[in-house]
């Protein structure tokens, strides 16, 4: 199996479940996923203590997402 990295959109749909009350489970097979990625991904990009503590932010996620990427080269 061939590991795809999380898009934008995929970004703003885990932030648009979580507000609905969407378990990491439903959201994973929601999207198509294993449910390990959610997990990942929240872990990766909650907000920190501040305004935003504990939500997760799509945007935000994807530019982390994209800082982390570009330092690895």
């Amino acid at each position: 199996m061939k590991y795809k990295q999380l898009g934008l959109e995929q970004r703003y749909q885990i932030e648009a479940y979580l507000k609905i009350g969407r378990s990491k489970s439903e959201i994973a097979r929601l999207l198509g996923v294993h449910r390990s990625t959610i997990s990942r991904e929240l872990e990766r990009n909650v907000g920190k203590p501040g305004p935003h503590a504990g939500a997760y932010r799509g945007a935000a996620a994807h530019q982390k997402a994209k800082g982390r990427h570009h330092g690895k080269h």
